[in-house]
């Protein structure tokens, strides 16, 4: 018995060592790539501007009638780059505008206030410094839907509808677990510093529309900033937000609601919370895409045809 309990010990710390090992290997080749990338990083896709004292970064391209504003989802590091699928579809007929929140893209990591206001206001500041001027069609990815009812209950004249690209709605909420997603994010935080999080940067797993030296890019940002403090006051703050929405009466804007089969959002109300959600506005509909919760990155030739016919039918009215 104490022969085999020596033997799992001494196989238990071999483990224990290999793993640590790995680890530090893991780490030092990450700096030594993360220094070699910064080149890549000196120059933004678009321009920066201050807000509040730091960088905003606002990406622009195309020209047209309508403005598509692309708001990214929690995490997200590289947005300008990660709805390129999508607007690359659309810049040649639209106004196409990415702003990148704190702690994301090229923006500044600030460690500040993000209430959800807060987020707006920059955002709206952002915007104005760059000279992107609404109305805007608003395209929010995930989390960025709580920003996008709140746009509209505040600003409405500043909303000429919204897209929704799998977005979250306020009683997704009621079903997720915050405290574990926070607990996730500072494990994937952990996983960035160890230099563990470069695996989930792999060519196969970034936007199939990017250029090799795009998935560079998207690769250096995702390694510096991935779940950084910014990201997580984030999560903190979606709470105070749902109820400041709940509060106020639903935003009665054209909506164009694309919605994931919902199996990597955690939330099996996920499709239902869309239909719920269109059901008593004047101009809703909800599309069902067979695929993940990153939908501009896999039906993007499907929601760019349907937000060419969302947009004649606001022209229409």
């Amino acid at each position: 018995m104490k022969k085999a309990l020596k033997v799992t010990g001494k196989i238990l710390l071999s483990i224990v060592i290999l793993f640590a090992a790995a680890l530090l290997i893991c780490f030092v080749v990450n700096r030594i790539l993360m220094k070699s990338e910064e080149s890549l990083l000196e120059k933004p896709m678009g321009q920066l501007v201050e807000v509040d004292g730091h960088n905003m970064h606002v990406y622009t391209e195309g020209q047209g009638d309508h403005t598509l504003l692309f708001l990214s989802g929690s995490g997200t590091a590289a947005p300008a780059l990660d709805f390129k699928s999508l607007y690359s579809q659309l810049s040649g007929e639209y106004k196409i505008a990415v702003v990148e929140k704190y702690g994301y893209g090229f923006s500044d990591v600030v460690d500040c206030d993000r209430d959800f206001e807060v987020i707006l206001r920059q955002d709206r500041e952002a915007l104005e410094k760059a000279g992107v001027s609404g109305p805007y069609i608003l395209c929010p990815h995930s989390m960025s839907g709580i920003e996008a009812i709140l746009w509209a209950q505040e600003h409405p004249e500043e909303v000429e509808g919204i897209v929704g690209l799998d977005m979250a709605l306020p009683r997704h909420y009621d079903e997720l677990d915050l405290k574990s997603s926070l607990r996730f994010e500072k494990l994937a935080a952990f996983g960035r510093e160890a230099g563990v999080v470069r695996f989930g940067y792999l060519d196969s797993a970034l936007p199939e529309k990017l250029t090799k030296d795009e998935k560079k890019l998207y690769r250096a940002i995702g390694c510096k900033k991935a779940c950084n403090v910014d990201v997580m006051n984030e999560g903190v703050a979606i709470p105070d937000a749902c109820r400041l929405i709940d509060s106020r009466p639903k935003p009665d804007v054209p909506m164009l609601m694309f919605t994931s089969d919902g199996k990597e959002t955690g939330c099996e109300n996920w499709i239902t919370a869309q239909y719920d959600y269109a059901e008593d506005l004047t101009s809703a509909k909800v599309i069902e895409l067979n695929c993940g919760h990153y939908v501009h990155n896999f039906e993007y030739q499907r929601i760019s045809g349907e937000i060419r016919t969302f947009t004649e039918g606001l022209q229409k009215n």
